[in-house]
């Protein structure tokens, strides 16, 4: 009974005791009022992104759908499902979950039985001068309950489990991290893919044409009109194109090989069907630069460290306090196992030690310090992570900006290459210039033509760029990432 009273005063001790330690405050991070390359309303660039709108959550966690590609979807889906970088993130976080409850554990009593049978002789028993007898063995029983109770006076556990619980949303955040990262390397890695289809798909039309140029200059040599000069110049025009296009297959099955490794297949067992790219720039939601900070996975692991510090300082500083330890035993005993668990039989013990640490040649001092740097150095670091972010942000602004108005140029440019061709071939047929103004218009032609397919596949990287920079579709108030704190 008097156990039983002592277990229930406990808890309303510990309810009581103090939290040494700062409180955590999450620092203060640079936020620009609006983003720098934010192209003006009217401009080729604007009709790409728009502000976010409240309908956009609708459309957040598979930002690959607004691209509208049924294929790149079903890629999508598959890496969350066998991507490997992605199961080794996911079984990190269920470890950080893992040590929340060993380090909580330590908040509650640690109990635990023992039974035992123990037999033993007293050596001999003297009847009389010069002669002696064995002493009966004794059998004893033994049912005990031990019970052993670090009270948490001064918050050092309640410290270590902000931490570890700190961390574990950190690992959190980290897997969405790497999910974000995973998915955006596919759609990067997809669309690069498709735009060399669309290069090697222009290269092989601009190879049929020219295999009719080389039957036309072969026909006007056979009829003395042309020199042998002229067939050469066009075979090799021609030639040239189609090792250009077979060079570009090396890239295309490379980038294939690394779909097959980001959706977990062996390369023998996945192809992508060859096509050019199909979907248009999609609008993407920007949002205000204030939001990045809850957007990015990355952001949100870099505070949720913070976090983790700082309660670190506080387990630090509970070392300069005393350690109250209670310890106990109950159980029963007795040498005969029938009525074992009776009133005569039983038996307890209760017992506190007090623990202070008188000196320790600055050790404390020096673990506190260490901790407040480590603090300091999780604050850089968050501040880092958050102008990295808006970096990133404004490069792809730029880029999308930029790529804007010279796809206008090359649009123009294209059509000027295609008119000077069409021009060169004329005045070649009529015999008033020589196939080398036909083969340079050609060149020309073809490179601008290329050119402008480059660059419809560098507006859809750097749309995918973009997106993943914006932090994709997550939040950090994903129940996943987030929980109830100890202290609050």
């Amino acid at each position: 009974m008097r156990l039983r009273r002592v277990l229930m005063v406990m808890p309303i001790l510990f309810v009581g005791a103090c939290l040494v330690g700062p409180t955590y405050r999450k620092p203060s991070a640079p936020v620009p009022q609006g983003y720098k390359e934010m192209p003006k309303e009217g401009t080729a660039a604007a009709v790409t992104w728009k502000a976010a709108q409240p309908n956009d959550e609708a459309r957040r966690g598979k930002w690959w759908e607004i691209f509208r590609d049924p294929e790149l979807n079903s890629l999508e889906e598959e890496i969350s499902v066998s991507n490997q970088a992605i199961a080794v993130a996911e079984a990190q976080y269920r470890g950080a979950r893992a040590l929340v409850g060993n380090v909580r554990s330590a908040l509650f009593p640690a109990v635990g039985v023992g039974p035992s049978v123990t037999r033993s002789s007293g050596g001999t028993v003297t009847q009389s001068p010069g002669s002696g007898q064995a002493a009966p063995a004794v059998t004893v029983y033994e049912v005990p309950v031990d019970l052993s109770w670090q009270l948490d006076l001064f918050g050092r556990i309640r410290r270590s489990v902000q931490a570890s619980l700190a961390s574990a949303q950190a690992s959190a955040a980290d897997l969405e991290g790497v999910r974000l990262a995973m998915h955006a390397e596919l759609a990067l890695d997809y669309f690069l893919l498709h735009g060399l289809d669309a290069e090697i798909e222009l290269l092989n039309k601009t190879a049929a044409g020219y295999r009719t140029t080389v039957e036309i200059t072969e026909s006007r040599f056979k009829q003395g009109v042309v020199s042998g000069v002229d067939v050469a110049q066009a075979k090799t025009q021609l030639n040239a194109t189609l090792a250009q296009a077979t060079d570009l297959g090396i890239s295309r099955a490379q980038l294939e090989h690394a779909l097959a490794v980001l959706v977990g297949k062996p390369p023998a067992e996945f192809s992508v069907p060859p096509a050019p790219i199909q979907v248009v720039l999609p609008e993407i939601p920007i949002g205000l630069p204030s939001e990045l900070l809850e957007r990015r996975p990355d952001i949100a692991a870099s505070e949720r460290q913070m976090a983790a510090a700082n309660a670190q300082i506080g387990v630090a500083m509970a070392g300069y306090f005393p350690t109250l330890s209670l310890s106990g035993d109950a159980g029963y005993a007795g040498s005969k196992l029938a009525g074992l668990f009776s009133l005569p039989n039983r038996l307890w013990s209760l017992g506190a030690s007090l623990f202070e640490t008188i000196f320790d040649g600055g050790q404390r001092s020096a673990v506190k310090r260490q901790a407040v740097a480590a603090y300091d150095a999780t604050v850089a670091g968050y501040r880092e992570t958050v102008l990295t972010a808006f970096g990133q942000v404004e490069d792809n602004l730029a880029a999308l900006k930029i790529l804007a108005g010279e796809t206008q140029y090359q649009g123009e440019a294209v059509a000027q290459a295609e008119l000077a061709l069409k021009l060169a071939n004329n005045r070649y047929m009529n015999g008033v210039t020589s196939y080398l103004e036909v083969v340079t218009a050609q060149t020309t032609a073809l490179a601008n033509e290329l050119l402008a397919v480059q660059l419809l596949t560098r507006q859809m990287t750097a749309s995918v760029g973009l997106i993943e920079a914006l932090g994709g579709g997550w939040r950090s108030s994903d129940p996943v990432a987030s929980g109830p704190s100890p202290s609050r």
